[in-house]
C-alpha cells in the first residue's frame, strides 16, 4: 500500500476536549499529524478541522469511518491534493538591512508576493501564502541573508466538488421526525439489565 499525502477535512461541534479525542485516534493508530487548522465553517456553531497526514487510502478511509463515530463529529471528508484548493501562510523576520541594500531579496519577495506587516529600523515582517513547496523555496533563499524567524500556518483547503456542509445541514433540518416512535425496553429495567 503506497502512502501518499491526504488532506482530512473534518465538519464538528464546538465542544471541549474533541481536540483531545481526535488527536488520540490518530496516536492509537500511531499516525503524525503533519498539519492541523481549526476555524469556524460556512454554518454558525459548526466548525472546521483541516488535518493533512501522509498514509496509505485504506488506512485514511477506515480513519474517516472513526472520526465519524465521535458524537461530535458531523461528517469526515478526505482528499488528495489534486481534489483540493489549499494554502499555507508564512511570516519571516529579515533584517532591514538586507532588503533595503540589496535589491535581489526585494525582487525575491515581490517574487513570492510576499507582503510588508511591520517596519522597524532592526528587522522587517513579511507575510506570504501559497504551497509548501514556494514558502521552503521562500525560505531557503532568506536563510541566504540572514533570516531571523520564520513561521508557517497550517493548511487551510476547499474541497473542489464539495456543496460544503451548509447544504447537509438545511436538509436534515428539513426532515420530518420520524412518524414512528421507537421505545427502549429496557428503559424501566434498569436492576434486571445491569445486574452482576
Amino acid at each position: 500500500m503506497e502512502k501518499k499525502e491526504f488532506t482530512i477535512t473534518l465538519y464538528t461541534e464546538n465542544s471541549v476536549g474533541l481536540i483531545g479525542r481526535i488527536a488520540g485516534i490518530f496516536s492509537r493508530r500511531k499516525i503524525n499529524i503533519e498539519s492541523l487548522n481549526t476555524s469556524p465553517s460556512e454554518v454558525e456553531g459548526i466548525h472546521r478541522f483541516t488535518l493533512v497526514i501522509t498514509e496509505s487510502e485504506e488506512i485514511v478511509r477506515k480513519l474517516c469511518r472513526q472520526l465519524e463515530k465521535q458524537v461530535d463529529v458531523m461528517k469526515a471528508y478526505f482528499n488528495t491534493d489534486d481534489e483540493i484548493v489549499w494554502q499555507e501562510q508564512a511570516l519571516y523576520k529579515v533584517p532591514a538591512e538586507v532588503v533595503t541594500e540589496k535589491v535581489y531579496v526585494e525582487r525575491l519577495l515581490r517574487q513570492y508576493g510576499a507582503s510588508t506587516v511591520v517596519i522597524r529600523q532592526d528587522y522587517i515582517v513579511f507575510e506570504t501564502a501559497g504551497h509548501r513547496e514556494e514558502i521552503d523555496r521562500l525560505t531557503e533563499e532568506l536563510n541566504k541573508y540572514g533570516l531571523i524567524e520564520f513561521v508557517r500556518g497550517a493548511r487551510i483547503a476547499i474541497i473542489k466538488n464539495s456543496a460544503g456542509i451548509h447544504q447537509k445541514v438545511l436538509q436534515f433540518e428539513n426532515r420530518a421526525p420520524s412518524p414512528t416512535i421507537v421505545e427502549n425496553e429496557f428503559l424501566d429495567q434498569r436492576d434486571h439489565v445491569f445486574t452482576m
